[in-house]
């Protein structure tokens, strides 16, 4: 049986997002794994979204556009004590958008922090039977701020290395959940760094920014991270507008990618990145030269633009159709 779906694994929560004007907000369904479940099922890809959400209005509106999606929920949890993450994203003088926290709760934690094990266990034949037809796992690092959920994504990695499932991490380092999560706060950066780089070594692919390469790594070349770590894992570099640097099954490269000046919010963008990425290694196999790599990146790069032309990271996500006209376009 030939491997097609996807396993996406980690927070869905609120983006609520500061309006142009500062003044008020609009609230946008977020958090990347449930952003690259949702991208891949607009194309045509296969997603489960494995995560924990509070049984609240959020967490209902999320369930609802899965839902719509036809996102495999199967393993999904409902936590009656916490509720679902607000993430407040504000402006800064030049307009660019950055976590300035959380909306407060009434509970002592998030939902997303309480993603928990026993529960999966009690699931173990179907998830099983699930990791049968999966092809990859998609996950990042904010999982790991909470012991709870912690413990629950390592115990996650090892069941889909028995079914030969590729694991694949996107790094999305933000400081801000660390510090507001009871177990992590008191750990200190350049021990969350050391927990983060050593969770890495899981990755058959890796995805991160030019800034998280620097923080981790102290070098943006993608095969010497990839030599720092056990599994040599295919690296991919993003820098916003700017090319992608890459090292993908033994090769080494650099592909341009296309812009536009009808941005609107680039939320979300890496998301739909990572999400075209992973549809073309299913749709298309493993790429084995230059030719095919650039392929894929630029697809993925198409993806991730197309994301950018409204606001919220799911709403505009593209459909596979949509991301072959403007590439059909762009190579003309």
């Amino acid at each position: 049986m030939k491997k097609k779906k996807v396993i996406c694994i980690g927070e869905a929560l609120i983006d609520r997002i500061k309006n142009k004007s500062n003044q008020g907000f609009t609230d946008f369904l977020g958090g990347a794994p449930a952003n690259v479940a949702c991208a891949l099922r607009k194309l045509k890809i296969d997603s489960s979204f494995i995560g924990s959400l509070g049984s609240d209005d959020h967490g209902k509106k999320f369930i609802k556009q899965f839902n719509e999606l036809d996102v495999n929920l199967d393993f999904l949890q409902l936590d009656n004590d916490s509720s679902t993450r607000v993430v407040n994203v504000d402006r800064d003088q030049f307009g660019d958008r950055f976590f300035s926290g959380f909306e407060e709760s009434s509970y002592s934690c998030f939902a997303d922090e309480v993603l928990r094990k026993k529960l999966i266990e009690k699931e173990i034949l179907n998830l099983e039977k699930s990791f049968l037809a999966t092809k990859y796992l998609v996950t990042g690092t904010i999982l790991l701020s909470s012991s709870i959920s912690s413990e629950t994504i390592f115990f996650l990695l090892e069941q889909a290395k028995k079914f030969e499932v590729k694991i694949v991490i996107d790094l999305n380092w933000r400081e801000v959940f660390w510090n507001h999560s009871s177990f992590s706060s008191g750990i200190s950066k350049a021990a969350r760094v050391n927990l983060i780089k050593k969770f890495l070594n899981h990755a058959n692919v890796l995805k991160l920014a030019k800034e998280e390469a620097t923080l981790f790594f102290e070098d943006e070349n993608p095969l010497i991270i990839s030599k720092q770590l056990s599994r040599w894992p295919d690296v991919i570099i993003t820098d916003g507008k700017n090319p992608v640097s890459w090292y993908v099954n033994g090769l080494q490269g650099i592909t341009e990618t296309p812009t536009s000046q009808k941005v609107v919010d680039t939320t979300g963008a890496g998301d739909a990145f990572l999400a075209g990425l992973i549809s073309k290694l299913i749709s298309s196999g493993y790429p084995t030269n230059k030719v095919e790599i650039e392929d894929c990146i630029k697809f993925a790069c198409v993806c991730g633009l197309l994301t950018c032309l409204g606001e919220g990271a799911i709403e505009h996500q593209p459909s596979y159709e949509k991301v072959n006209k403007l590439l059909g376009s762009l190579i003309s």
